[in-house]
This record gives C-alpha cells, sequence and structure tokens, in this order.
C-alpha cells in the first residue's frame, strides 16, 4: 500500500532532492521553459506554482520566502517583477507539461514544463548576452 507517500523521492536524499528543485525552478524563471524527465517535471509543477502564488502577492515577506527556496537572487528579482504581474490575473495554472518522447541512452520518458503564457524570447537570452560581452570585451 502506499499511504502517506505524497511525493516522488527519485532516489535522492532530501537535501539532494531539495538543491535540484532549487535549480530546476531557478531554471525555469530564467528560460520560461526547460526539458527534463516527466517525473521531475510533474513533482516541480506544485514548487513553481506556490512560487508564483507568491509573486503575485508580491510583498516583503513573500519575497523572502521565495529568497529561502531559489539559490539565486536574480531569479528572485524576475519572479517578482515580470512573472508576478504577468500572471495578476490567473487563478492558477501557471505551467503546463508537454511529453517529449523519451531519452535515447536509457530510455526515461522526457518532458518540457513551460509556463502558459511565456515569452519566446526569454528561452537562452541570458547566454546570448553574455556571449555578446565577451565577444565585446576581446575586440
Amino acid at each position: 500500500m502506499r499511504h502517506a507517500r505524497g511525493y516522488r523521492r527519485l532516489n535522492r536524499t532530501h537535501e539532494h532532492r531539495k538543491a535540484l528543485f532549487a535549480n530546476m525552478a531557478g531554471s525555469l524563471i530564467e528560460h520560461e521553459q526547460i526539458k527534463t524527465t516527466l517525473p521531475k517535471a510533474k513533482e516541480l509543477r506544485p514548487i513553481i506554482e506556490k512560487l508564483i502564488t507568491l509573486a503575485k502577492r508580491g510583498d516583503l515577506h513573500a519575497r523572502r520566502q521565495a529568497a529561502s527556496q531559489l539559490k539565486q537572487d536574480m531569479h528572485v528579482a524576475r519572479l517578482f517583477e515580470i512573472l508576478g504581474p504577468r500572471y495578476k490575473e490567473r487563478q492558477g495554472g501557471y505551467v503546463r507539461i508537454l511529453k517529449a518522447g523519451f531519452r535515447y541512452g536509457d530510455m526515461a520518458p522526457m518532458a518540457i514544463i513551460e509556463f502558459v503564457d511565456r515569452d519566446p524570447a526569454a528561452k537562452g537570452a541570458a547566454d546570448k548576452a553574455r556571449t555578446e560581452a565577451e565577444e565585446m570585451a576581446e575586440s
């Protein structure tokens, strides 16, 4: 029987799982779309939904609660400045999970998790800006 098994453990310790979801949530906030395995995407959804709800509140306590779950301040800032106001009128359901076939190496089911009204230009924007800055520094 599977009583009192509220989440997937993903063969990781509690600390490893916490760090994994902090990193994945930060990547999703930064790029607005990431590709991962289906079980990880399904476990990430409630975490990111709660973070968006905190961003919709927008007060100092909510910002500190979000900062305790995310690793980088830039992700907290993006969450509260861009994503919170974007979903202010939406009553939940901020992300969608799309199945994306199976991984070649181990046949793990893959999925794409993305924000519902995502900005397509956000994916890879930080990497493009970083490479442009490096090119400007070289010349």
